[in-house]
């Protein structure tokens, strides 16, 4: 079974993110490092579910900080600092995906195919998870990401993705359905 952490994202309130953000914008770098800290996996959890790329997903956690570094005097709370996250980290996304509309798709595709983040999985194990979530589509495998690795509610990630909460959990329990078919049809082709 694959256990992935979210307990730097649960113990998180939006007042304490919103202090953080508040001393960020007064360039308190120890500021930025706890805000790091407690939202990394969410917005790496955003931008791996977007891109599919852990490469790319890296590169976007990296401009995320940079730019909450740069324009954290510009927010303004409305109880909702992980919105304002993942909006930055959205932007950054649709970023490499221009940059891909002119760069060369082949070479695109040869470096991603053996990039996957070390979560002590074995290599067959790697193979199964990625056979399995690229069977879901977009909606499907964002939801799932956001919900199952980051730790997101429900909620937020119809915040995040602009659907209504119910639309975000029909498209949840549909993509669980169809990975847990998948699981039974990988089970009974091993037997």
């Amino acid at each position: 079974m694959i256990i992935f952490s979210t307990t730097a994202f649960f113990g998180t309130d939006d007042k304490t993110l919103d202090a953080l953000l508040l001393r960020v914008a007064k360039k308190d770098n120890t500021a930025l490092e706890e805000l790091y800290k407690l939202t990394k996996a969410g917005i790496y959890g955003f931008a791996l579910s977007v891109l599919k790329n852990p490469s790319d997903a890296e590169d976007v956690l990296h401009n995320t900080y940079l730019s909450v570094w740069v324009s954290a005097y510009m927010y303004a709370s409305e109880g909702k600092p992980m919105a304002w996250l993942i909006t930055i980290a959205k932007n950054h996304c649709f970023k490499i995906f221009r940059n891909r509309k002119w760069s060369d798709d082949s070479e695109l595709s040869e470096n991603t195919a053996d990039e996957a983040p070390d979560f002590t999985l074995l290599a067959d194990e790697k193979w199964v998870l990625e056979e399995y979530l690229s069977s879901l589509d977009d909606d499907q495998r964002q939801i799932i990401m956001l919900h199952a690795v980051s730790g997101f509610k429900f909620r937020e990630i119809g915040d995040f993705l602009n659907m209504p909460l119910s639309t975000v959990l029909s498209k949840y329990h549909r993509g669980l359905k169809k990975l847990k078919e998948g699981y039974k049809k990988e089970g009974a082709l091993n037997e």
